[in-house]
């Protein structure tokens, strides 16, 4: 009785463990503490559902993602899930998946392909954040402020989009304008070296804001700030996107204005996908999804600081 218990056992969990959907995640990288939340968040939502997630870190370059997508097309797994590094160059690959009929999904950023090769994308309005971090500038400054603005990675959709919502914001004000404009690849490091050349190229009393399409690359900024013996926060004002705690301190502390925050708990959303495609039911799913995050000051960043830690 015992033995046949046992074989029962046995027989189920083979089951469930051929049952199990496996899903290909080719991430951007791990180039800022809101890309990590991201994959973390992607990682933690595939165990509470046991889907089998085989992930690979791009390191920011394209061609490890097109090698990590061809590996999972040859690995037959259910699904693929990718966050493009940039828009273009994906659609030899996913022509292949396609071929494999394995379902292609795009997350956070966009790619410039025929819509036919993925089932959806989902992402946060990126020109809808640049232009809520630009109209609350501009609200700030009465419309007259000289702006040096560090860009994301050249070529990729949080940079096109959060760009051309700030500056669609401003352009309503003849006293605004970019005088200084450079890509510092979402990273810490370089924003910190960008904004360092931004202070020497300019007289910083003529500088009104910093406008970063990150945090991570604003936190850098401030640092270069501090360095060359002005305040952040006050002597120029500092805005941004993206919403991870450390900025949150940095508001608390005086060092930075605003956030516009972008939510990294994209999980469950995808993996709702995956399990509605595989069952049958991906005929109604729409080609975007849109999500659009919320503007964070001063006043609650201390409280939101203490939450985000926690979580």
């Amino acid at each position: 009785m015992k033995f046949k218990a046992l074989f029962a056992a046995g027989l189920l969990a083979l089951s469930h463990s051929a049952l199990a959907i496996t899903v290909g995640f080719s991430q951007v990288g791990s180039e800022s503490g809101w890309r990590t939340a991201f994959s973390e968040d992607m990682k933690a939502e595939a165990q509470k559902r046991g889907i089998d997630l085989k992930f690979s870190d791009g390191q920011q370059k394209q061609e490890n993602q097109i090698r990590a997508v061809r590996g999972f097309i040859a690995q037959g797994v259910d699904a693929i899930i990718i966050a493009p590094v940039v828009e273009t160059g994906w659609t030899p690959v996913l022509r292949e998946a396609k071929r494999a009929h394995i379902p292609v999904i795009i997350l956070d950023r966009n790619i410039k392909a025929s819509n036919n090769l993925y089932v959806t994308r989902i992402a946060s309005n990126f020109e809808e954040e640049g232009e809520k971090v630009g109209n609350w500038l501009m609200n700030k400054t009465g419309g007259k402020c000289n702006i040096v603005e560090l860009q994301g990675t050249v070529g990729a959709t949080a940079a096109i989009d959060r760009a051309k919502g700030f500056r669609e914001a401003i352009a309503k004000y003849p006293g605004a304008k970019i005088i200084r404009s450079q890509t510092a690849d979402f990273t810490r490091a370089k924003g910190k070296e960008v904004m360092e050349s931004f202070l020497k190229a300019e007289d910083p009393k003529q500088i009104c804001a910093l406008f970063s399409h990150n945090d991570e690359m604003a936190l850098g900024a401030i640092q270069a700030i501090k360095e060359a013996g002005l305040k952040p926060g006050k002597d120029l004002l500092v805005v941004s996107v993206d919403g991870v705690p450390d900025y949150f301190k940095a508001m608390a502390d005086g060092d930075a204005n605003i956030t516009v925050e972008l939510n990294p708990h994209l999980g469950a959303p995808a993996y709702d996908v995956v399990e509605k495609v595989l069952k049958g039911e991906g005929k109604d799913i729409p080609k975007l999804i849109s999500t659009t995050g919320d503007v964070f000051g001063q006043d609650t960043a201390a409280a939101e600081y203490a939450k985000r830690r926690q979580q």
